[in-house]
């Protein structure tokens, strides 16, 4: 519903952000950077402090500080499926597509274009890596943080010397594990448990501010199986 307020405070302020209907989408970021550059704003499109405070008067309403943008979009798409044997799902085709990323088949591991997906969906000033697809390309994205909600979770898959890796979402942690929201697992976008000691590093967006550190609840049993082989 945060979304939804900002959609609403931009309509109401004479910024059309497209249907009122709490997805940050295209027509939303616009809006957002026709009303930064109004205000002399850094016009961003992501909702950083000071359009907060300019979009709400100072006073912003329950939750919208707590809002991150990308990890809306990824809770948004969970559930979503590869198409098993023959055909793939245009959804996760649509996604490359967007970005003008060649990838033909959804049997291509997707995790990296999940997390592309929804970083440049939603904050189309931040740059991606060179190459997204990879796992291990999104070490040199952003800047380094402490996992925490929200950051992206960089792993090692198969051996930490390797090249194989999975990225994804942090959203949530126990004594053993990440809880990692993100694509290809179990051919789908969804939490998984992923072992600590396979974490190679903790990335956040640069155009977004780090907020301070909370704490972060549990968000898959915590007797579920570690996730072993992500795909």
């Amino acid at each position: 519903m945060s979304i939804l307020s900002v959609q609403t405070a931009l309509q109401a302020k004479g910024f059309d952000p497209g249907p009122l209907d709490g997805v940050w989408g295209r027509k939303t970021i616009a809006a957002v950077i026709a009303f930064q550059q109004a205000h002399e704003l850094i016009p961003t499109g992501a909702l950083d402090a000071h359009t907060e405070r300019a979009l709400f008067l100072g006073a912003s309403p329950p939750g919208v500080a707590d809002t991150l943008v990308w990890m809306d979009e990824a809770k948004r798409l969970m559930g979503t499926r590869e198409v098993s044997g023959h055909g793939s799902n245009e959804i996760i085709l649509q996604w490359a597509d967007d970005l003008d990323l060649h990838y033909p088949d959804d049997d291509i591991p997707w995790c990296g274009l999940f997390v592309a997906h929804c970083i440049g969906a939603t904050l189309p000033s931040e740059a991606l890596p060179s190459n997204p697809l990879g796992a291990r390309s999104w070490l040199k994205a952003g800047k380094a943080c402490a996992p925490s909600w929200g950051a992206i979770l960089v792993f090692w898959r198969g051996s930490m010397a390797g090249w194989e890796g999975h990225v994804g979402f942090c959203a949530g942690m126990d004594e053993d594990a990440f809880h990692v929201l993100g694509g290809n697992q179990s051919n789908s976008v969804s939490i998984a448990r992923i072992a600590r000691d396979r974490l190679l590093d903790a990335r956040w967006p640069v155009t977004s501010p780090i907020p301070p550190q909370g704490t972060l609840v549990a968000s898959a049993p915590a007797e579920a199986a570690l996730s072993e082989n992500e795909v």
